[in-house]
C-alpha cells in the first residue's frame, strides 16, 4: 500500500501537459480500440507490453482469462456484462483474449488443486476444464512447454470458442465488423505471441508478424 501511495504522488509530480490534455479529453468519453480479456495475475500488464495509452483498451480481467459460454447459467454475469457493454455501447472492432505463462489458474486446473476452501473460485475454474480435457486428449500447440503452459495456450483457443458462442459476437464477426484474436504472454521473456490458425501455433509478435496482423486488419 505504501508503494501505491508514493506512486500516486510521483504520478502527480511527473504528469506531463500532454497527458493532462489526454485525460481531459477522456473525461468527456471513451472510444477504446479493443476489448482486452486478460488474467488478473499481477505480472500481466497489457498497457505496458502493448504500449497503449489510457483510453485505448477496454480491459476485462479475471482468474484465468475465462469466459463463460453463452449457454452457461449466467451465475457470474460480470464477464458477460463487459462483453455486451464493449460491443453494444463502445462498438469495439477487436476482441483479444490473452493468456500467459506460469498461470496460477492453469496450474490449479492441471494439478487438481483442492479448492474446497474457495467455492467461488472452484465454480469459476470450471470454465477452464474443457481446456484441460482437450490437452489430456492430446491437443497441444507447443509440446516443449510445461504442461500447465500448454494448457494455458489451449485455454486461449477454448475461450475464443466461448466468446464466439454469443450470437451478437458471432453475427458481427461473420459480417466483418468484429475480429477475435488469441494472444499469449511469456512472462519470463516478456514476449507476446499471436495465435496463427494457418500453422496452428502461437507466433511471437515481432516486426514481421506485426506486419501480417496489420494486413489482416485492413
Amino acid at each position: 500500500m505504501k508503494k501505491l501511495i508514493k506512486g500516486i504522488v510521483e504520478f502527480r509530480k511527473n504528469l506531463t501537459e500532454d497527458y493532462r490534455e489526454l485525460f481531459a479529453k477522456l473525461a468527456i468519453g471513451q472510444k477504446p480500440d479493443a476489448l482486452f480479456i486478460a488474467c488478473s495475475d499481477s505480472r500481466v500488464t497489457p498497457n505496458l507490453f502493448a504500449s497503449t495509452n489510457p483510453g485505448d483498451l477496454f480491459v476485462l480481467r479475471n482468474i484465468g482469462n475465462l469466459i463463460p459460454p453463452a449457454t452457461s447459467e449466467h451465475e457470474e454475469a460480470s464477464a458477460q456484462a463487459a462483453i455486451e457493454y464493449s460491443v453494444f455501447f463502445l462498438n469495439i472492432k477487436d476482441i483479444i483474449i490473452c493468456g500467459h505463462s506460469e498461470c496460477g489458474a492453469m496450474r490449479a486446473i492441471s494439478d487438481g488443486t483442492d479448492t474446497t476452501c474457495c467455492p467461488h473460485l472452484a465454480s469459476w475454474l470450471k470454465y477452464g476444464k474443457e481446456s484441460l480435457n482437450k490437452f489430456k486428449e492430446g491437443f497441444t500447440l507447443d509440446s516443449k512447454l510445461k504442461d500447465y503452459n500448454q494448457i494455458s495456450q489451449v485455454n486461449v483457443l477454448q475461450q475464443m470458442e466461448h466468446i464466439m458462442s454469443y450470437p451478437f459476437v458471432k453475427e458481427r464477426v461473420e459480417k466483418g465488423l468484429l475480429q477475435v484474436h488469441g494472444w499469449w504472454f511469456d512472462i519470463a521473456h516478456a514476449d507476446v505471441y499471436c495465435y496463427e490458425k494457418s500453422v496452428n501455433q502461437f507466433v511471437m509478435i515481432d516486426e514481421k508478424e506485426a506486419e501480417l496482423i496489420l494486413q489482416r486488419l485492413g
